[in-house]
């Protein structure tokens, strides 16, 4: 009889009973003998010990070409948080066959509807009516209304259309709102298919009343979104960054919006948590989100359902479906920083 197959657990900044529900963890431990580590990560002497022999990896375990040169049984690789990190050699991975995922996929619909609502707060003025009536400096009306507009038919940009755009562009069907696209990695087919318009940068920027962008940070495209890009943007409209704060200049971005140019909401930041005394805290129109809008409960459990359905085609030979994959083209490009411990 076969042995079973060596599944390493090591999730941190997660923990197993974050990502994995009552019936998810049943099937993970179903799937083999399972090695768990959850406080912090894996020791390095409990990894070296057990690498020869792991068919599985699940969680950010460092593997240089080192380690991986010892993992003769190794077939795939889950990353639990939403990011391909640089302490995985990918090319020897990508050599021997090693599948390298993440879970990415777990965030798009609850980001995506935040971001939504988010938009639609910053044209219509709901939270600033809100602190407004609460400091008792509130109008009433026509009056209430000044520089607000109609989210439904307005025009849409959308700068990167990868997991989070596409869980958002279905939401946006029933407000009849026309969306352009901006994203050079990915075809023109697929973004016409998804009901929207491919579109330079320049145009979705000077063209479009709400702008959401979900682009990843890549070293072709950290603070592509300059001041030169903000100046492109028509004065009130609503501009929301949803995917990661180095794919903007910041300084710039917040000095635009404290100018008044165009609202603004942000999930990200530079540097998390953001000091007490950063005077992003006070800009107005900026609506401030503290890096929330992925982080719930049926997020990170779908990371557990991701990963073990994943897990169990990989063990039958066949290839994963459910996670994103590293791909040899665009793995090395990316920039994203690990997430803090949930």
């Amino acid at each position: 009889m076969a042995a079973e197959p060596l599944i390493l657990v090591d999730p941190h900044p997660r923990t197993v009973d974050l990502i994995f529900d009552e019936a998810t963890r049943e099937r993970l431990f179903g799937l083999g003998q399972l090695v768990v580590h959850d406080d912090g990560p894996m020791p390095a002497e409990v990894v070296d010990d057990l690498i020869a022999q792991a068919t599985v990896i699940i969680g950010q375990t460092d593997l240089p070409i080192e380690r991986l040169a010892r993992a003769a049984n190794l077939r795939a690789v889950f990353n639990v948080e939403g990011n391909f990190l640089p302490n995985i050699d990918y090319d020897t991975c990508f050599a021997h066959g090693i599948r390298v995922l993440n879970a990415s996929p777990a965030f798009s619909l609850p980001v995506a509807e935040a971001a939504l609502a988010m938009a639609i707060d910053l044209a219509r003025g709901i939270t600033a009516a809100d602190r407004a009536m609460r400091t008792g400096s509130e109008r009433y009306g026509l009056e209430a209304n000044e520089g607000s507009f109609l989210f439904s038919g307005s025009t849409v940009g959308i700068v990167g259309f990868g997991d989070l755009a596409r869980a958002l562009r279905p939401l946006l069907a029933p407000f009849g709102c026309p969306v352009k696209v901006y994203d050079p990695w990915v075809p023109d087919r697929l973004i016409v298919e998804s009901g929207c318009t491919p579109a330079p940068l320049e145009d979705v920027l000077a063209t479009s009343k709400v702008i959401f962008v979900f682009a990843s940070v890549t070293s072709e495209n950290e603070g592509f979104l300059d001041d030169r890009a903000f100046s492109l943007i028509q004065p009130g409209s609503a501009f929301l960054l949803m995917s990661r704060a180095a794919v903007v200049d910041f300084d710039a971005f917040v000095r635009r919006v404290s100018a008044g140019q165009f609202r603004a909401a942000t999930d990200v930041f530079p540097q998390e948590p953001v000091a007490a005394d950063d005077p992003v805290r006070k800009v107005e129109g900026l609506l401030l989100s503290a890096h929330r809008t992925g982080g719930m409960v049926e997020a990170f459990h779908d990371i557990g359902r991701l990963v073990v359905s994943d897990t169990e085609l990989v063990l039958k030979g066949l290839p994963p479906v459910s996670c994103k994959r590293a791909e040899p083209e665009t793995v090395g490009l990316m920039r994203s920083k690990p997430v803090a411990k949930s």
